[in-house]
């Protein structure tokens, strides 16, 4: 099965027909592909990423103008068949040892067997199976897998691996990173597109153009840059920069198909189905400052640390988090090298049009990616928020405005999870229990109104900057989450539990505090919001 001239992927075309496409088939025009249809959502986002790494590989455009000629106007198909081809020899799923197999160990004939199942990242290991500790995800489950599922699976692992015990090195941007993509909003957006505005142009990133499609891209073509006491790390500089997409830390070699019947992934029926592969530990050990251009990370302020990708995290994805993942926070995050490109120049040919004349065009940034406790999967994060195309010089009065406006919901946030815990307890200074779901309360139910109110700003500011309703707008809604969450959780228990006086109590303390002039932030935003009186409040 060659993953570049077969049928493989799953997906969707415009008049909703389900389908297996090849590669180059995400190019059509007639009835085209709209989406995806993968049977796990990290193998979505899995396929996102191959498909994205081939373009880059084979088709990336020269520049700008290149970028936006083919993001209104697909190539041919056969053009990008040709172009793909390029690298058909390394993408043979199975082949025997000593000839390359997609993402698998060019020489390894020997190793622990597995079964199939644990190329799945939330998976229990063998120890975990042995003693019967699988509660929570049970063993069993997936024995035969089709080869459609098993490269989804196989590619899916190669990128996020996490931890996986002595010497099962984790992937290129750290286990269980990030990835961010941008997406059109509107309905009627191809494949195509999604995929086209997270290819990076080459002409102020030449080292993004492979001369060969050799093993300095495809590390799976040669042999492994093993990382045992005899071995090394591998740091950016020992491979292309293009090996990124194509990071391959496990060594895993897949045991032949020998067997027909129903794939425990997708339902289809396979006359190939796999079942276990072999693995061994040591394999490339990836180190150094390795940025990938589709993820977030976090850069040392002091330039002494090499930047961490950005992880998923207990509490997940909220617009807290917005600014960060689209520019630059106070943390040190950074959006990922896509992003950075967009508000460079691609925003002109995204916001080409209009919203019915209401202000920029919108797309949005797809986040994604597990939380993970070292070899344990906690949580599968997916999260869309709003991009809004405007030039670069309004894009910094943006960023402005949204510090000063989540520098008010953090402290608002703060003064709430306090005022919960004296509503609850006696002695609220000697409880230390985990009360981080009340931020997470707070933060899903004000989001929305924190979006509304960057819309109403981004529509203001080509013509007179941000107003003051802006600021009124948000001042109100922090104020409104933040009594209708206290009330939410100090009233809603039973009444044996309930001490009314001390709920009473927390609750007066709690708008004292944040009316009080002392919380600076706070003030701030009452001041600009022009709420004189400390006890007004905004209207829209």
């Amino acid at each position: 099965m060659n993953l570049l001239s077969e049928a493989w992927i799953p997906a969707v075309r415009r008049d909703g027909q389900v389908c297996r496409i090849a590669v180059w088939q995400i190019a059509e025009t007639e009835n085209p592909v709209v989406e995806l249809q993968a049977p796990r959502p990290d193998f979505q986002g899995g396929l996102y990423q191959f498909l994205i790494g081939l373009l880059q590989a084979c088709y990336a455009p020269k520049d700008a103008g290149a970028w936006e000629d083919l993001y209104l106007q697909p190539p041919a198909t056969d053009t990008l068949k040709s172009s793909f081809q390029k690298a058909g020899h390394a993408f043979e799923l199975f082949s025997d040892v000593g000839k390359p197999a997609f993402l698998q160990d060019l020489l390894l004939n020997e190793g622990e067997q597995k079964p199939l199942a644990a190329l799945l990242i939330e998976a229990p290991g063998g120890k975990t199976l042995k003693d019967n500790l699988d509660f929570f995800v049970k063993g069993g489950q997936v024995e035969q897998v089709c080869g459609c599922c098993t490269a989804q699976a196989l590619f899916t692992l190669q990128t996020n691996a996490p931890s996986g015990g002595v010497g099962h090195r984790v992937g290129l941007r750290g286990g269980g990173p990030l990835t961010t993509l941008l997406q059109p909003s509107h309905d009627d957006a191809t494949l195509w597109q999604k995929l086209w505005l997270n290819v990076l142009y080459t002409e102020n990133k030449k080292d993004l153009i492979a001369e060969q499609l050799d093993a300095s891209v495809f590390p799976w073509l040669a042999e492994t840059r093993y990382s045992d006491k005899t071995g090394q790390s591998t740091l950016p500089e020992d491979t292309h920069p293009l090996q990124m997409y194509w990071g391959m830390p496990r060594r895993i070699r897949l045991e032949k198909a020998d067997h027909k019947g129903v794939c425990d992934l997708c339902g289809d029926t396979s006359d190939q189905l796999y079942s276990h592969y072999r693995t061994k530990n040591y394999g490339i050990n990836y180190d150094g400052p390795w940025l990938h251009s589709l993820t977030p990370y976090r850069h040392d302020p002091k330039h002494v640390k090499p930047p961490l990708s950005l992880k998923g995290q207990k509490g997940g994805l909220s617009y807290r988090n917005w600014l960060g993942l689209l520019f630059r926070d106070d943390n040190g995050d950074q959006a990922a090298e896509i992003v950075k490109q967009f508000f460079a120049e691609k925003f002109v040919v995204a916001g080409a049009e209009k919203n019915n004349g209401e202000g920029a065009k919108e797309l949005r940034l797809w986040c994604f990616g597990f939380d993970m406790d070292n070899m344990k999967a906690r949580c599968w994060y997916d999260h869309q928020m709003p991009v809004f195309s405007i030039p670069p010089e309004q894009a910094e009065k943006l960023q402005s405005l949204t510090r000063e406006l989540l520098s008010g919901a953090k402290d608002t946030a703060s003064l709430l999870r306090q005022a919960v815990k004296e509503a609850w307890f006696r002695r609220p200074k000697d409880h230390s229990g985990d009360m981080s779901f009340v931020d997470a309360d707070f933060w899903s139910k004000s989001e929305a109104g924190f979006y509304q109110v960057l819309r109403s700003a981004v529509s203001h500011l080509e013509q007179s900057g941000v107003d003051e309703a802006c600021y009124k707008r948000w001042y109100n809604i922090l104020l409104q989450t933040c009594e209708t969450v206290f009330d939410e959780y100090a009233l809603g228990t039973t009444v044996e539990d309930l001490d009314l006086k001390r709920v009473v109590l927390a609750r007066s303390a709690l708008m004292k505090k944040f009316y009080s002039p002392k919380l600076k932030t706070l003030h701030a935003l009452r001041e600009k919001a022009g709420l004189n009186d400390k006890k007004e409040k905004a209207h829209d």
